[in-house]
């Protein structure tokens, strides 16, 4: 049996494990399950799974894209770009280290993307904060960092520093912290909601709610929004390729 699986701290929230699952009963692979692997000490637990010969391709997410970096054999260039792993492929004993967050973000994200549209506010500094900056940056959208307390690194803002003339000037909104997620769904990001308008973008990497309040309060101002669904897939299906393409 060949086991795939999901690395986090809490995985309540997590629909890897279904999306799999389904993947492969409805494609008939009888020789693969995905788990989930809840880890509380990185330095104990990951060397065994490193043990366990079964385990073929893992999944990285909150907090440990940028943590699991000292375990990895090997990074990939978009990887090291990135700043940030969230997919692992094991080959010959050897872990390497891949981002499949930038990819699912772009597919998900153009779609919907207004040509007036050209700057943004990224909410949160995490790994998943920096596959999107990734994407921006390829996009040439303009973007700052939102993050809950004053840092010393160029293009971060506290959401104090929001006011409503800039936030009309950045009608992209990406949130990729975990508030809102499932089952803490009455919390939001701290933003001055009343200003949307249907200028705005708002696009919540979040699935589970499939509407979290950040959007729904985007919503009742008549912006545009998009949650992390289908970013989920595509990243997912993206993992799938990297764990069993041969090269």
């Amino acid at each position: 049996m060949k086991i795939y699986g999901l690395i986090g701290r809490s995985l309540i929230h997590s629909f890897s494990e279904k999306y799999f699952s389904e993947k492969f009963k409805k494609e008939n692979i009888s020789d693969c399950e995905y788990r989930n692997f809840e880890l509380k000490n990185l330095k104990n637990e990951i060397p065994e799974l490193k043990n366990n010969p079964q385990i073929k391709g893992l999944n990285v997410t909150i907090p440990y894209k940028r943590d699991v970096f000292s375990f990895l054999d090997e990074i990939t260039p978009q990887c090291k770009a990135v700043n940030a792993c969230n997919c692992i492929k094991i080959k010959d004993d050897k872990w390497i280290g891949y981002n499949t967050d930038a990819i699912g973000f772009e597919k998900s994200f153009v779609p919907h993307l207004k040509p007036h549209q050209k700057r943004a506010l990224i909410l949160g500094t995490g790994g998943a904060s920096n596959a999107v900056a990734f994407v921006l940056e390829k996009l040439n959208i303009d973007f700052l960092k939102v993050s809950r307390s004053a840092q010393q690194y160029s293009k971060v803002i506290t959401y104090n520093d929001i006011s409503p003339e800039l936030f009309l000037e950045y009608t992209i909104v990406i949130n990729t912290t975990p508030l809102g997620t499932f089952p803490k769904i009455d919390e939001c990001p701290d933003l001055p909601y009343q200003y949307i308008t249907n200028q705005h973008y708002f696009f919540d990497l979040i699935y589970n709610p499939a509407k979290t309040l950040f959007l729904s309060l985007a919503a009742q101002h008549g912006a545009v929004t998009c949650n992390g669904e289908k970013m989920l897939a595509i990243q997912a299906e993206e993992s799938w390729r990297i764990w069993n393409d041969q090269v």
